[in-house]
């Protein structure tokens, strides 16, 4: 069931709030908020006597794994409201045997660091945004993309999810076919001498193209095919007038010099903390 309008601007005034105060940039993954698939069960709120929404933690299901992430309007932290939300929005998780709960918070909020060190969690992978700055770039012609477009092509992508991502099989098909909703997203495999070795999701709105999901074959990564793939994506993506965008996990900033290398900078991470449960 669809958030209704009003609820959706009452989420969308508290972010910014919480945004401007805090000077960072939360991940509330509006795409999913605002699916005509979204479990209102899946969203927590807190009002004032005043009837304003002054908290909001939503949960983002991928197969056996849940997301979490929420915000508390300044004038009203420490006073144990979002610890109340968080204790719901685990309470639901665990009823549904998640295996895996993640805590998503951004790396520049000092609030939330605060916040994860009273809970049992341990820190597990940053997430970067990251914009192409424009640089030289060459087209190579021994690394193609083209759409996914067969059962095959979804048993790659899946087990690309597995071995890169490090889902469970499970967890990658409801993965796979839930952003599959999105018609408007182009869902590339990447090719190198007649073989698919990989894969990535190019989502274009607003004059913005966003590359996600990139991902390369362990047996094929260390070769250059992830940066001419890559190269190859960022070329046609700005060729069409967009300014392009990346977001990556990285356990390290060594990891990122593959998309540093074809002219992106980080601007934003989100940090996210194993729950343990």
């Amino acid at each position: 069931m669809m958030l209704t309008k009003e609820r959706l601007k009452e989420i969308k005034e508290l972010q910014h709030i919480c945004e401007e105060n805090d000077r960072i940039e939360l991940k509330l993954n509006w795409d999913m908020l605002d699916s005509k698939d979204r479990n209102e069960k899946d969203n927590f709120y807190h009002y004032d006597q005043n009837g304003r929404l002054i908290g909001f933690l939503a949960l983002y299901g991928f197969g056996n794994k849940v997301e979490l992430c929420g915000m508390i309007h300044p004038e009203n932290r420490r006073n144990g409201i979002f610890s109340r939300l968080m204790m719901q929005g685990l309470q639901e998780a665990i009823e549904r045997n998640t295996t895996t709960i993640l805590l998503n918070a951004p790396t520049e909020s000092q609030s939330a660091k605060a916040f994860l060190a009273q809970v049992p969690c341990t820190f597990k992978v940053a997430e970067y945004q990251m914009k192409w700055h424009e640089t030289g770039l060459s087209l190579d012609d021994t690394v193609t993309l083209r759409p996914s477009a067969t059962e095959d092509d979804v048993e790659t992508e899946i087990q690309l999810e597995i071995q890169c991502f490090g889902y469970k099989e499970e967890e990658a098909r409801e993965f796979n076919k839930m952003i599959k909703n999105n018609e408007k997203d182009q869902y590339l495999m990447i090719e190198m001498g007649g073989k698919t070795v990989g894969k990535m999701r190019v989502s274009e709105a607003n004059g913005e193209s966003w590359i996600y999901g990139f991902a390369v074959m362990p047996e094929y990564q260390g070769k250059g095919i992830g940066r001419k793939a890559l190269t190859n994506a960022v070329i046609e993506e700005n060729k069409k007038g967009f300014s392009v965008f990346l977001e990556v996990e990285a356990k390290n900033t060594h990891a990122l010099r593959l998309y540093e290398s074809c002219g992106f900078k980080a601007y934003h991470s989100q940090d996210y903390y194993e729950y343990s449960l």
